[in-house]
């Protein structure tokens, strides 16, 4: 796999991972009172195994922290990357009640 290129797209409420002009998967996000809610990850299936999914976490993860933010992993694929990547667990916003 060539590099994976992480951005945010914020008009879209999404990371978006591409390679050159290829669009390989997006991590999509609602911001609510200083939470990420990270609610779904997509890679396509030609880039799936390649590091695409880590690489819209990692990134979603490194942002939320940057900006003083905790996230709320509602995406499966996200709330597992944190089980295996705990010193991001720090982030996970308390469940309230």
């Amino acid at each position: 796999m060539t590099d994976i290129h992480v951005e945010n797209a914020p008009g879209r409420h999404r990371y978006e991972a591409r390679s050159g002009d290829d669009l390989l998967g997006v991590a999509v996000y609602e911001r609510r009172d200083g939470v990420v809610v990270l609610t779904h990850t997509v890679v396509d299936q030609a880039a799936e195994g390649q590091g695409v999914g880590s690489a819209l976490a990692r990134t979603a993860l490194d942002a939320a922290r940057a900006d003083g933010l905790r996230v709320d992993p509602q995406c499966e694929f996200i709330a597992s990357w944190i089980d295996r990547h705990p010193d991001y667990a720090d982030l996970v916003a308390t469940p309230l009640g």
